[in-house]
């Protein structure tokens, strides 16, 4: 019974690994970031985020694979969108967290940077 459950643990993150693999690629946080508010479809976002269609297509595919956007056809054209909104507030969460550590180490560098110019080594 043990097994099992350890196994079941091992492949649920197997599958977080999976998931968070999209974002690890700036494009594709971007292509969140974009569908946010809005579907697309992947001429209006190779526009958008100045990306060949070919590599765009790419990242699409991936993140539809892992179920971070949906899609659906109409006449020509593909529609995206995030397919499950609380994806939002997970990338949110961790560009929070990336702007904290930005602006603390940017106050470190200040601190830094003027403790260097009061201290000057004496030659």
């Amino acid at each position: 019974m043990k097994d099992k459950v350890a196994d079941k643990e091992k492949l649920i993150y197997r599958y977080h690994a999976e998931m968070c693999k999209v974002f690890s690629h700036p494009t594709r946080l971007e292509l969140i970031n974009t569908l946010r508010d809005k579907e697309a479809t992947v001429g209006e976002l190779a526009g958008k985020l100045r990306v060949g269609i070919g590599n765009l297509s790419q990242h699409l595919s991936m993140m539809k694979e892992r179920r971070i956007l949906s899609s659906r056809k109409e006449g020509n054209q593909v529609y995206y969108r995030v397919a499950n909104p609380r994806m939002l507030r997970a990338f949110d969460l961790l560009r929070e967290i990336l702007l904290e550590q930005i602006q603390k180490d940017s106050l470190l560098l200040t601190a830094e940077t003027k403790t260097k110019k009061r201290y000057h080594p004496i030659s």
